[in-house]
Formats: C-alpha cells, structure tokens, sequence
C-alpha cells in the first residue's frame, strides 16, 4: 500500500504512531486484531511491525553484518544464538546485495548501500508488516529501478508493505492500493490509476482552484 501526500500531511507522523514512537489522542491502533495502541516501540517491533526511516540510521561503528545481526538477536522470533542471527544476518545480506560488503564498517557506505541496509535491518526484525518511509528519496534513476525491484522482492516473500514515497514512478509501480492524506486527513484511497484521477488530490497537490475557470 502507497500513502502519498504533501509535504506535512501527516504521512511520517502516521508512521511513528504505527511503530509507537508516538502515542495517539484519540482512537486505536490493531495488529491481527489486537489493540497495540499503547505498546513500546520493542514490544510493537516483536509482534512483528519493522520500520525504515527517512534518512538512514546505521550502527556506523558497526559492520554491515554486525548492523543486520543486531536485528535478529532483538526483534521479532529472535535468533537462539549468535551464531544463529549471524547465518540469519548473512542470508538477508545476499537477499538485499550487500553480501560483498558484510564487513564494511557502515559508515562509509555509498547512500544506496546505506538504504539496503536500512531495509536489512528491518528485514531482520522478521516484520509481518514493513513500514518503508522514502527508501527511494536521493537514489538516481538506476538506483531507483534497483530498489523498486527488492521492494517487490520483498513483498512477494510475503512481508505486507506500506510505503511512503514521493517518487510517484515508484508508488505508481510497486502499490496495489494507494492513500492519499493532506493535512493529517485522508482525501482518497484507491487502485493507484484511479487515485491520480482524483480531483481532491489534484487540487492537494497542485493547488488547483476547483472552481476556477481555464
């Protein structure tokens, strides 16, 4: 699912307060079912609810394998070992293309390896649900093509996605449904082709008087 909007109408906010960085006024918010509106980040993060963010947060002292590794040994159906989460860690590091690369200390990593990771770590979590906040944001066009692929491969292992994405090539590409928010309200939902059509989006996004003559 895409959730698309302008700047500031709430997509990143929705984020934290699925993931239990923040806590709502009013409402809910159910997993399965179940009420996870007052939870901890880790124990949200346990039941199976990951998360990327805008801009890549890496453990920069740590190796690429030591930053997906952590994943496993804390997040959801943890590795019994290390030895376990290692193997773990290793097997989501050539899913993602970054195999070469798992004793590269973090930090000097090229901003598309950076965002692989972010996806790595997550992916460790073994999330039910992926949250995937402008993974694409600053990628070239290549690079772009590259990480839409993963996102598909990711969401055909099974794994529901919701993605925030300003790339609209992207959003058109990889979502099955589409929501659309403008100041913290949603103004559509739909089959992404049906969306883009919507009058109220144009207008939130253009700002394109409804009323006026052209």
């Amino acid at each position: 699912m895409g959730l698309i909007g302008p700047n500031g109408s709430g997509k990143t906010t929705v984020f934290n307060l699925i993931a239990g960085v923040l806590k709502p006024d009013r409402g809910t918010i159910k997993l399965k079912g179940e009420d996870i509106t007052r939870e901890s980040p880790a124990a949200i993060c346990q039941r199976g609810i990951g998360r990327t963010f805008q801009i890549p947060l890496p453990f920069n002292r740590l190796t690429v394998l030591e930053n997906v590794r952590l994943g496993r040994v804390y997040g959801s159906q943890p590795a019994e070992s290390i030895k376990q989460a290692e193997i773990e860690a290793d097997e989501i590091l050539e899913f993602i293309g970054l195999k070469l690369k798992r004793s590269v200390v973090s930090w000097s990593l090229p901003l598309l390896d950076r965002k692989r990771l972010e996806l790595g770590k997550a992916l460790a979590t073994r999330p039910k649900v992926l949250l995937l906040d402008e993974i694409l944001a600053g990628l070239t066009p290549a690079e772009t093509n590259t990480a839409m692929r993963l996102i598909m491969a990711i969401r055909d292992s099974g794994v529901t996605l919701i993605v925030v994405e300003h790339v609209m090539k992207a959003i058109m590409g990889i979502s099955d449904r589409v929501i659309v928010l403008n100041s913290g309200a949603k103004i559509a939902e739909g089959p992404p082709k049906k969306v883009v059509l919507d009058k109220n989006v144009i207008e939130a996004y253009l700002g394109v008087d409804q009323h006026a003559k052209g």
